[in-house]
């Protein structure tokens, strides 16, 4: 892979019968695993490729409340809560620091709706503070004349190579069984409810299923009916090597986002940048999507025309429960980064901060970010399918806001706490 994570052992025993199967090994799905085996619920993740393997060990390392829709904040707040307290509980270093997220801009239109932002952001408990001109360029050491800027000081950042790996290591320790390279074929359907999964090491009882699948979870459910509409996005991003501190946390500016690192130094990224597939499902979602690509979001996408059509999580196609599924043809989707996009960005970082002179890319990669039309996630059980939740399309914020919708999940789901059953792996 492109990335480095943390590894994560498989648990010894497979699970013939447990209460909650969670599809997915990303922030999202061992967020919710964590907070199931927590409550003492019976769970087992699987995950078709490696723990963090795709998007969640491929952001930014973004931790904020600062900027988010109105209708996710009140979950982006409770997922603060959850990063502080993970680590005390998990016994490990998720990265998490507040250290505070930074906007700075040149365009008087970003201040007014920071402000407006703010206003309605106050009703649901979190503060920011608007920045002037002078505030602005006392905070971001740069080169750049700012108009202004926004400051949010509990904000922070966490290391997308540590955090689902130590929640996944977390939840096998309270009890749940965790099994890569196990991708979930499909579901057991039995008298039109969730009667368990379908994995490539047999059948696994259930009476919840919970799909955390990411770039996948739009393919999967189109097998069986389920509309989710969902286009994913390639954004890329790099590591550059050890460097002067020009920022503690994390900064957005036109063009440019950068965190600070543990080891010293930055992720850096080009916000709104990306490509998108023309392939089956982008295609039939594109009515819905149309707003979105009229807007301005659509002027910094690529279009293009790939091998994406035919296979992937984009293609169209069915399997069977008892043969190859697409989701072990691609165990872990390792795109190439858009080489124009490193380029631009490392000389604009050069370029705002004299301090950062010579600073070079260590190691560069890109990863497929789910997106909805609203850019707001689903969390929800499937009428038509009882016992099937979809948690997916979090639209390139899953990993903030991924512990506190972990921990929301499980607190609307009735469960029995049954006794799971296992055996060893053939």
């Amino acid at each position: 892979m492109r990335i480095n994570v943390d590894a994560v052992p498989d648990s010894p025993d497979f699970p013939d019968s447990v209460d909650v199967i969670v599809i997915g090994g990303g922030i999202i799905g061992t967020s919710v695993t964590y907070e199931l085996a927590k409550r003492g619920v019976s769970v087992a993740l699987f995950e078709k490729g490696v723990i963090g393997g795709e998007q969640s060990g491929r952001n930014w390392g973004w931790v904020r409340q600062q900027n988010r829709d109105i209708y996710e904040l009140p979950v982006a707040i409770r997922s603060l809560q959850r990063w502080e307290a993970l680590g005390a509980e998990t016994g490990r270093d998720l990265g998490f620091r507040r250290t505070g997220i930074l906007y700075g801009t040149t365009s008087e239109a970003d201040l007014a709706k920071w402000e407006a932002w703010g206003e309605k952001a106050r009703f649901a408990g979190f503060e920011s503070h608007l920045l002037s001109a002078k505030e602005a360029g006392e905070r971001i050491a740069g080169e750049t004349a700012w108009k202004g800027g926004v400051w949010s000081p509990t904000d922070g950042r966490a290391e997308p190579s540590k955090a689902a790996p130590a929640l996944a290591l977390g939840a096998q320790k309270l009890g749940a069984y965790v099994h890569q390279r196990c991708a979930v074929r499909g579901l057991d359907i039995a008298a039109g409810k969730v009667a368990g999964v379908w994995t490539e090491h047999g059948r696994v009882k259930a009476g919840r299923v919970i799909c955390c699948g990411g770039a996948w979870s739009s393919r999967f459910c189109k097998r069986y009916g389920i509309e989710l509409p969902s286009a994913n996005i390639l954004g890329t991003a790099f590591k550059t090597t050890q460097a002067p501190e020009v920022i503690k946390g994390c900064l957005s500016m036109p063009d440019l986002a950068i965190r600070r690192r543990l080891d010293g130094s930055y992720t850096v990224a080009v916000p709104g940048r990306g490509t998108l597939d023309l392939a089956p499902q982008n295609l039939r979602h594109a009515t819905r999507f149309y707003p979105m690509y009229r807007s301005k979001i659509a002027k910094k996408l690529k279009f293009r025309l790939n091998r994406a059509f035919f296979s992937g999580p984009e293609a169209s196609g069915s399997w069977k429960t008892d043969g190859i599924s697409p989701f072990e043809k691609s165990r872990v989707l390792d795109p190439a980064p858009d080489s124009t996009l490193l380029n631009d960005a490392i000389k604009r970082l050069e370029r705002e901060f004299p301090a950062l002179k010579g600073i070079a890319i260590d190691y560069a990669w890109a990863g497929w970010i789910d997106t909805t039309p609203d850019l707001v996630p689903v969390i929800d059980e499937i009428q038509a399918i009882p016992g099937l939740i979809i948690a997916s399309g979090f639209s390139g914020h899953g990993f903030g806001i991924g512990p506190g919708a972990g921990s929301f999940v499980p607190s609307w789901l009735p469960m029995k706490n049954s006794i799971p059953t296992s055996r060893p792996i053939a």
